[in-house]
């Protein structure tokens, strides 16, 4: 094999390549990427046999070839390559990588023990990659990083034919999103494909920029798979085996009480009155007619209290919640202001959850497009 690329597109491709392989590996053979070249193109690609990546580049083919070597050995090694143009060339066992005048020669890997990358087939839809991203990011955040109970570590895609709806918990909370796409072959029944929230948040990142993402999903087999393709690239990942909890159904249809707050008050607030806290402890929040009360009681070293404007429709209500919590369903509203509404259960004076969606304004409709739903804490009550 001998090849010439330039050496932007090259470590962008290897860096995409190796961005999902995990950092330990019980086959040492598993962190390598393969490196293909035929037709003026190279094609780089991993597999751990859980995550796969591909993507394929523009270069000058002197002689086709493969080859496997080190994945993170060569993304650093491309990212700080002196020169525009890298030169490869495979001789015997080891791999020469020149730019500029500098070389480096990387042992190579038995390619005829790499797994084979897997192909998915199944029904597709497509949506734009910024919007993809958003959304991920929005529920991402909710799910549980507890490996003892895998179906809550992932992002729920719940499909029909024109809607993707993204559902994730923690059990101490819930984040759905909303997105309108386009999908070929979905049944009345729809589909749900549950992916690890770690892996789909990476994704989300990687085709942030793309203008068209196509998911593929194959679901039933014995290898359930989703595969996520834009231009020359595409990464596939297993699919998390469970069912994922009803949680759709305990998002109130409609909320009577709740308060407007703008977004950045409440969260800089929380985060202010929040120092004072012991690791794990709640706010206490008031809202009433004249606003929204946060008040910390600490440690005896420490309290604090701080008051912000709000808009209040309905029953007023003293509800106690994780920070941290709060914080993460607020910052992922991406909106100027949020409507937090209060649900009730079947005391009296024990909270529901509370449900936060956004709003554009302090006047206008909130959105159900996205929604977090926290569960207090009611040791504070």
């Amino acid at each position: 094999m001998k090849v010439e690329v330039n050496k932007d597109v090259f470590s962008e491709a290897v860096s995409f390549a190796v961005k999902l392989l995990p950092q330990r590996t019980t086959l040492p053979i598993l962190s390598g990427v393969l490196i293909s070249a035929e037709d003026n193109a190279v094609t780089i690609s991993s597999f751990d046999y859980e995550v796969s990546a591909k993507t394929r580049v523009d270069a000058a083919v002197d002689t086709a070839g493969q080859v496997l070597v080190s994945g993170r050995l060569l993304a650093e090694i491309a990212s700080r390559l002196p020169d525009d143009v890298v030169n490869l060339e495979l001789s015997g066992s080891s791999l020469s990588v020149k730019s500029g005048s500098a070389k480096f020669s990387l042992a190579t890997m038995p390619i005829e023990e790499y797994p084979n990358l897997p192909e998915v087939e199944g029904i597709a839809g497509s949506i734009a990659g910024d919007e993809f991203a958003s959304a991920v990011s929005q529920v991402a955040t909710a799910a549980s990083r507890d490996d003892v109970t895998p179906v809550i570590t992932g992002v729920l895609l719940d499909i029909t034919a024109s809607s993707l709806t993204m559902m994730a918990t923690d059990r101490y909370r819930v984040a759905a999103k909303e997105l309108a796409w386009t999908a070929a072959g979905v049944t009345e029944e729809g589909l749900q494909a549950l992916i690890p929230a770690r892996t789909l948040a990476e994704i989300g990142k990687t085709f942030s920029h793309a203008g068209s993402l196509t998911i593929t999903i194959n679901v039933g087999g014995e290898r359930e798979l989703v595969a996520f393709s834009s231009a020359e690239r595409t990464v596939t990942t297993l699919l998390i085996k469970g069912s994922f909890p009803p949680v759709q159904k305990l998002f109130p249809e409609t909320t009577s009480d709740y308060a407007v707050v703008s977004t950045s008050d409440l969260i800089e607030a929380t985060r202010r009155v929040a120092l004072v806290l012991e690791r794990e402890a709640p706010l206490r929040f008031t809202f009433n007619a004249d606003g929204v009360g946060l008040e910390a009681l600490g440690s005896d070293q420490a309290q604090a209290s701080e008051h912000i404007d709000g808009h209040l429709v309905g029953k007023e209500c003293v509800v106690s919640l994780k920070p941290q919590f709060l914080i993460d369903g607020l910052s992922a509203a991406h909106s100027d202001f949020v409507r937090v509404a209060f649900t009730q259960t079947d005391n009296p004076n024990k909270p529901g959850p509370v449900l936060i969606t956004a709003q554009t304004s302090k006047d206008s409709d909130d959105s159900h497009n996205y929604r977090y739903l926290l569960q207090p804490n009611l040791l504070m009550r």
